[in-house]
């Protein structure tokens, strides 16, 4: 036991210095894509299919499935679409603003995870998840026309998830696993400085556009939270899943930067900044990742055939406004989100065709939490998706497996109506709208290993 304990603690170290960046393709900014065996099953299996020790970023329990040790490590890269059609852009006072640049926002992302556990004894297992929840990435050209909304809008987290898993009986398994959350964001957008000055000299206000700058801010932080989860073998060919992720709280607290690019707009930075606002410094924003809940259900058909289901409850009602504060006089940057909570259902089945392969399918649809269209905004321009997958484990020997799944993310068009007033929060980043186009292709791989 201890030099199985030894190769599992240096697994996890090379693990952790591997997590790079990641990119959310389920709705809001989640990420789904922890395990490439789920994904290929379109996360129908996600609750009660405890396969490997990856499912424990979906349920806890799915550890107490499994005898002995194991380790599994994964990748999955995600090539996704959002692109602005008919997009319209115009100042508060309505002077037009124009671009030739592309209204594409999407960025391609890698998203690895790493899981390990061991067997205690006979009611214990001991597992370890590093894997990333909840991320963004969306860059748009300096110059497209909604630039004074978003330009580069990121955020990248990392769970370490130690678990612990009891053996209550022999169908049921109960579990609790701590969570450790870090979380690094970057918000940038182009400024408006004409439009910014006209308040004090209203002769700049038709030159809106013309005398751009940048605003760029960082900021990260570290939170805690828990997971429960629990596995019951109802019947021999029948298991049902529970599990539930708390919420996490984190204050990303960092640095502020503000630049202008002409001789007006430097002027007009440099006369704010005399006034103690826009200067660079210090700027927080407080983010809550939010709860979810999964429910799910496994059979074992025929000896060939398994069929799977699962649900999915997310609590996003708890992002309902992203405020950035200055350590100066500049106002807050707020931007309204008011999101709904929502469901992700999606079915599955996998089939045996030897010893060897088995062959993985599912379907699977995620609600928006985005109310309308005057809430979507560049940075998180989310719609309704539905997905479909495909993929396969081969198994070499008895021990170790090889998955590989596609998910191909069809999104329907979402509609954007940001609009400007003297007084809203839209004032200085004028009005914007126009139709989304949303898809992607996520392609996984995964390695497991029994010992």
């Amino acid at each position: 036991m201890h030099n199985k304990l030894n190769k599992l603690s240096l697994a996890v170290a090379i693990a952790s210095m591997a997590l790079v960046a990641s990119q959310a393709f389920a709705s809001g900014f989640q990420v789904r894509e922890q395990s490439a065996k789920t994904l290929a099953n379109a996360l129908s299996n996600a609750a009660a299919g405890a396969e490997d020790a990856s499912f424990m970023a979906y349920n806890p329990a799915a550890i107490g499935h499994i005898d002995g040790n194991q380790v599994v490590g994964g990748l999955a890269y995600i090539d996704a679409t959002f692109e602005l059609r008919d997009g319209r852009a115009s100042s508060v006072l309505g002077v037009p603003y124009g671009s030739e640049a592309s209204g594409q926002g999407g960025e391609s992302a890698w998203v690895p995870a790493f899981a390990a556990k061991t067997q205690l004894n006979e009611r214990y297992d001991l597992g370890l998840s590093i894997h990333s929840l909840y991320g963004l990435s969306t860059k748009y050209d300096e110059d497209w026309i909604g630039r004074y909304h978003a330009v580069e809008s990121e955020l990248t987290t990392i769970d370490i998830q130690p678990t612990l898993n009891y053996r209550a009986s022999d169908r049921l398994d109960l579990a609790v696993g701590l969570r450790a959350q870090y979380a690094d964001a970057t918000l940038s957008n182009a400024m408006d400085w004409a439009t910014v000055g006209a308040a004090q000299d209203p002769n700049l206000a038709p030159l809106a556009g013309q005398h751009d700058g940048f605003a760029e801010v960082t900021g990260d932080d570290w939170g805690y939270g828990y997971t429960l989860g629990a596995l019951f073998q109802a019947t021999e060919k029948t298991r049902l899943g529970a599990s539930y992720r708390s919420a996490v709280d984190l204050s990303l607290d960092g640095e502020v930067d503000f630049s202008a690019e002409t001789p007006t707009g430097e002027a007009v930075l440099a006369g704010a900044q005399a006034a103690n606002t826009f200067t660079n410094g210090r700027g927080s924003a407080d983010l809550t990742t939010p709860a979810s809940l999964n429910l799910g259900v496994y059979h074992q058909l025929t000896d060939r055939l398994a069929l799977m289901a699962n649900a999915e409850w997310t609590e996003w009602s708890s992002f309902d406004e992203l405020v950035v504060e200055f350590d100066d006089n500049t106002p807050d940057s707020r931007t309204e989100e008011n999101w709904d909570n929502t469901w992700a259902f999606s079915v599955g089945a996998n089939y045996a065709l030897n010893e060897r392969w088995l062959l993985r399918a599912g379907l699977g649809h995620d609600e928006t939490p985005v109310p309308s269209a005057e809430y979507r905004t560049p940075r998180v321009p989310d719609a309704d998706r539905t997905w479909a997958t495909l993929g396969a484990t081969w198994m070499p020997t008895p021990n170790l497996g090889v998955t590989a799944g596609y998910m191909r993310v069809f999104g329907d068009d979402a509609d954007m109506d940001q609009q400007a007033t003297p007084t809203n929060e839209n004032a200085s980043r004028g009005n914007l709208s126009g139709t989304y186009d949303v898809a992607a292709d996520v392609f996984a791989l995964s390695v497991d290993y029994r010992f």
